[in-house]
């Protein structure tokens, strides 16, 4: 009887032979191939584990460190940034309080002293009757009541944005100064020329407590004083011609007098340096620079406005061989909000913030401390005529109510811009171009005494305008 023949074909190597099935892919394989088989599956098993247990790893060490993960580093960004800004936006409302509580005391406290002093003078004179009565106790109820109301000031959110905008509104009303429009020639105004009456495109000016003027002379080279209602000024630097040795200035721009010691800091645009001047002794502060504008701060930092390096730069005092720390612009010549085009004039308030005339971009900026770009203050809507717009403007003046004054030298204006307002006003000339008291052509510079006075550089006027405050 013959053997039965219970061979087939193995899969793997094509042999009859006795052949066992693969219950995963339901192949044939002989006894060799089969075994084969079974190990390269196991060897995918084992790959697969491993696999696994990679995966596991880095899903533990996620669970163990989460704040790797790109997604958190981007939301702790935002984070950052937005704690910034609210932080910023708290501050700026707290000083808006601050300045609108002092007002409203103030004002107070003045209707209190008019009542007093009837008060003192009906008493004085012992001549009173029910009426005088009356009207002086609804007077002290009105003013306590005034005192009292807490509607004057109010703290205004806004809900629909994510994080919460806060406002401050006054019911108070801010009492601008205003000034005498016609103004009072303090210093040149003779016509064009080099003597001692006389200016030659006064730049920068600087009025110290004394309400003595101090001139950047620009195409005299020199600097000059004019004591309080003096007939004619006296060199103070330079007025050696014009050159680039060290008793020399070659178009100064721009200039810082220290009450203290009687020195002055001078940019020596033509020469391009930073040069102070002593007691008719001489030293180079800084070396090759386009300095253009000057300030220095309640800490006695000295910052100088570079308009071919388009940026604002600071130096600590007595620390002037290094390069400075650049506060604003330096990331070359634009419109951006990190740039600056041709900056001159420049002003540092109690903050640290730099305010900065970008005149090739027909606006002011404004950089905070530590900031990384700039906000716009006042124009930025082209060089024209109308409110929101500045021409060829130059100085600016920032006071204590943060209200910014521009020297708009292309209108023959001088123009106040409030922080946040599409457009400013016009506070004195905005005649047109001219020489009469109440005109410029091309106004400079400008500054405040300690009275309040506004004084003008008057360019092609050759003169150093003052209008007198208006009490009210």
């Amino acid at each position: 009887m013959a053997m039965a023949n219970n061979k087939t074909q193995c899969f793997k190597c094509n042999k009859e032979k006795l052949t066992y099935p693969c219950e995963g892919c339901s192949q044939r394989f002989c006894f060799t191939d089969l075994a084969e088989h079974k190990q390269i599956l196991n060897d995918e098993l084992n790959h697969i584990i491993n696999n696994y247990d990679q995966f596991k790893q880095r899903i533990n060490e996620q669970k163990q460190n989460p704040q790797k993960r790109a997604l958190i580093e981007q939301i702790d960004q935002w984070e950052i940034k937005s704690i910034e800004k609210i932080q910023q936006k708290a501050e700026d409302c707290r000083k808006l309080v601050v300045r609108y509580s002092q007002r409203f005391i103030n004002d107070i406290e003045n209707k209190f002293d008019d009542l007093s002093e009837q008060i003192r003078q009906i008493h004085k004179e012992n001549e009173f009757n029910e009426m005088n009565l009356n009207y002086l106790r609804n007077q002290l109820i009105e003013i306590t009541e005034e005192l009292n109301d807490p509607s004057k000031i109010l703290i205004q959110e806004d809900s629909q944005s994510f994080v919460n905008e806060i406002l401050i509104i006054s019911a108070i009303k801010p009492k601008f100064n205003k000034w005498i429009q016609n103004a009072i020639t303090v210093a040149g105004g003779e016509g064009k020329g080099q003597q001692l009456n006389q200016l030659n495109s006064p730049y920068g000016i600087f009025i110290d407590k004394n309400q003595n003027i101090f001139i950047a002379d620009y195409d005299n080279h020199r600097i000059v004083e004019w004591k309080y209602n003096a007939k004619q000024g006296q060199i103070i630097a330079g007025g050696n011609g014009q050159g680039n040795r060290i008793d020399q200035l070659n178009q100064p721009t721009d200039l810082i007098v220290d009450q203290q010691n009687h020195s002055i800091i001078i940019a020596d645009y033509g020469n391009r340096r930073v040069i102070q001047w002593l007691d008719q002794k001489q030293q180079i502060l800084i070396h090759n620079i386009g300095c253009h504008g000057l300030a220095m701060d309640k800490y006695g930092f000295l910052y100088v406005s570079d308009d071919e390096k388009n940026e604002v730069r600071r130096w600590k005092m007595e620390e002037y061989n290094n390069a400075g720390i650049v506060l604003a612009g330096g990331n070359g010549k634009g419109n951006r909000l990190n740039q600056l085009h041709y900056p001159t004039f420049i002003f540092v308030d109690e903050d640290q913030s730099v305010y900065v005339t970008d005149r090739n971009n027909d606006r002011v900026m404004k950089w905070r401390k530590d900031a990384k770009e700039g906000i716009v203050v006042a124009g930025g809507n082209g060089q024209g005529r109308n409110l929101n717009q500045l021409s060829n403007f130059q100085g600016i003046c920032v006071d204590h109510l943060g209200q910014i004054y521009v020297a708009d030298s292309g209108n023959h204006r001088i123009t106040r811009w409030c922080e946040g307002n599409e457009e400013g006003e016009i506070v004195v000339g905005g005649n047109g171009k001219g020489n009469e008291s109440n005109q410029f052509n091309g106004p400079a510079a400008l500054c405040f005494d300690n009275e309040g006075n506004l004084y003008v550089a008057d360019y092609w006027n050759y003169r150093i305008e003052k209008f007198e405050i208006i009490y009210e």
